[in-house]
């Protein structure tokens, strides 16, 4: 068999535009050349040599995050293009997204999630109202923006509408939250209708961060990453399940992560990233490689994995 022809997109136009292009130059150097011939696209520069080259290209790894990334639209073009891609397709990948829209999702499936209200641009402000429904601290968040960009933690009512003006000059739809403060977690998952959970990650943020924010996610040296984490048996099986669960809910396809919280024995589920970072230090391959996945062997099989999945659909 000789090898197979991969488009690896990364850069594109959102916020988080050189963290995917750091993250693509390290998966080509990691894709084993042996079976793969590799071509580069930048989505700000190339979609036309995209669709010329289409019918020449076997798969495509896209290393994008944030709009235009992981929201949908790239996958709905390589759709177009018939060109089978990792991870999760159109449906999956903008409900993911889409934080209000995955939070009704996660509570139909009967996973806990902490109490929040949605907000839409022009909506009255009441911060009074907000502090009473959901106490303090809160966090305040754009729907859709990635990486945590405009997200805040308010503790005092005085500032709840400085954080809700940050948050909206991201997205016209922005969530408050009740601050849940436990043990930070993730779990990945891979597959598509077979699903292996991951070991659990714990992750401690500095103390000049609250969370795991941009710098806490990007800044080498600044979160404390442990793989498994230090959790007991039934904490680790509930979250690896509330994983699987969260991913089939929002009809993930080929891997995601999804990051919970743990608190007094109670699991909240916040979020899901269906293109997790593809660094060889980023979490997912962190957990991979626990899991016995070196980072190539896990790229290559997200690359059978969406050649199964789109073989099944044809």
């Amino acid at each position: 068999m000789g090898k197979l022809t991969l488009a690896l997109l990364s850069g594109g136009v959102s916020s988080e535009r050189e963290v995917s292009l750091n993250s693509g130059d390290q998966v080509f150097e990691a894709l084993d050349k042996d079976k793969y011939q590799i071509i580069r696209y930048d989505p700000k520069t190339d979609l036309a040599r995209l669709v010329a080259d289409a019918p020449g290209i076997d798969a495509a790894l896209i290393i994008l995050h944030g709009p235009y990334g992981e929201d949908g639209t790239v996958q709905g073009l390589l759709e177009l293009l018939g060109i089978p891609y990792q991870g999760s397709g159109v449906l999956g990948s903008a409900l993911a997204m889409n934080k209000l829209a995955a939070k009704y999702l996660y509570e139909k499936a009967g996973l806990p999630v902490p109490p929040y209200i949605a907000l839409q641009k022009g909506d009255p402000l009441d911060p009074a109202a907000w502090e009473k429904q959901l106490g303090l601290p809160l966090v305040v968040k754009p729907n859709e923006a990635g990486s945590s960009v405009g997200m805040s933690i308010v503790k005092s009512a005085g500032a709840i509408a400085a954080a809700v003006e940050k948050a909206f000059a991201h997205d016209d739809t922005i969530l408050l939250e009740r601050y849940v403060e436990g043990i930070e977690l993730t779990g990945g998952v891979i597959g598509n209708r077979e699903l292996l959970a991951l070991p659990l990650i714990e992750i401690i943020p500095d103390e000049q961060h609250e969370f795991f924010d941009y710098e806490a996610k990007y800044t080498a040296g600044v979160t404390q990453e442990i793989c498994p984490a230090r959790i007991d048996d039934q904490m680790t099986v509930t979250a690896q399940a509330y994983a699987k669960t969260a991913h089939s809910a929002l009809f993930c396809k080929g891997y995601s992560r999804t990051d919970m919280i743990l608190k007094d024995n109670q699991i909240f589920v916040l979020e899901t990233n269906t293109i997790p970072g593809m660094t060889s230090t980023s979490l997912l391959p962190q957990a991979a490689k626990v899991a016995g996945f070196s980072f190539n062997r896990l790229l290559d099989e997200l690359i059978t994995l969406c050649i199964e999945e789109h073989q099944s659909r044809r």
